[in-house]
């Protein structure tokens, strides 16, 4: 049976003068970049999409990310790229991290860590989008404060660049509300990744900071966090060297969007989607029976 695709888009399109952002969230092993990449495309014609921001630590094997996987995901039409602690799992990311302009390391790290803190890409109509990754502390490696480090890189960003977006890939809800809050007004949107759990807190702060604690995760749902769920728990009940393979079945996408007016920066729209594997399958089955269609 065919799904019903207007369950999975958004009731209105992008107000007038107004540009729609999305932000992919953790993109885990060959199952999150397949369904990524077959994707972005729809998202830009179904969801309106002006700009789409990956995060794609998890897209190397559900470790890191390599030049391959990066390539694949521009060339898909992704137009910027977010990592977290995971970023450097894989060694041969660091040569792309200081050549390319589209991908950022978190702006916490210290200076001497390969990459840049904060890029600028432009949208499909071309207005620049300041894109920001920042790191957790709770749970994570010792970084520097992250609140200090996105009101520093904040300071940074040319006056003339309204939309900016912050990943704040972190553990903690309270931190992602406090620098979401510190944000507000300063920044177009403070989105979370990391958990692999999307929330349901999506939101815009009184200055029009779009705001949500975890996007979620793209990849296998029939999972524990998209690895497979047996060595999971063996390796939970019996402290035994297990490894954790990346996860295959339920295969979903996981994003939120937002609304801007790129003249304020200010966000009128939020909203989040998860499109299973089989809608992404059933558009490209669509096109090419109406491509077949076609008189020769």
């Amino acid at each position: 049976m065919a799904l019903d695709a207007k369950k999975f888009l958004p009731s209105s399109l992008p107000p007038s003068g107004q540009v729609r952002i999305a932000l992919i969230g953790d993109v885990v092993g060959k199952p999150g970049m397949n369904i990524v990449c077959n994707a972005i495309r729809w998202m830009k014609q179904h969801l309106k999409a002006n700009l789409v921001i990956i995060n794609a630590e998890n897209a190397a094997d559900g470790t890191g990310l390599r030049q391959k996987e990066y390539k694949r995901l521009i060339d898909a039409g992704a137009g910027a790229i977010t990592l977290g602690d995971h970023i450097y799992r894989k060694r041969e990311i660091i040569e792309t991290l200081n050549r390319e302009s589209n991908i950022v390391k978190p702006a916490n790290f210290p200076d001497s860590a390969a990459g840049k803190t904060h890029c600028i890409v432009h949208t499909d109509l071309g207005h620049p989008v300041a894109v920001i990754s920042v790191l957790g502390r709770v749970f994570m490696r010792p970084v520097d404060c992250p609140f200090h480090a996105s009101l520093r890189e904040v300071e940074k960003i040319p006056d003339a660049i309204k939309l900016r977006v912050v990943d704040f890939h972190a553990e903690a809800t309270s931190d992602k509300q406090t620098l979401g809050r510190l944000l507000d007004g300063r920044v177009t949107a403070v989105l979370g990744t990391h958990t692999h759990v999307t929330t349901a807190d999506e939101q815009i702060f009184p200055g029009g900071t779009a705001f949500q604690c975890d996007v979620g995760m793209t990849g296998p749902y029939e999972s524990i966090l998209g690895r497979e769920v047996l060595p999971v728990t063996q390796a939970t009940m019996t402290f035994e060297p297990i490894t954790f393979d990346v996860a295959q079945k339920d295969v979903r996408l996981a994003a939120t969007w937002f609304d801007a007016d790129p003249t304020t920066g200010k966000c009128s729209q939020i909203g989040r989607i998860q499109w299973p594997l089989e809608l992404i399958q059933q558009w490209n089955s669509e096109e090419a029976d109406f491509r077949n269609r076609l008189p020769l």
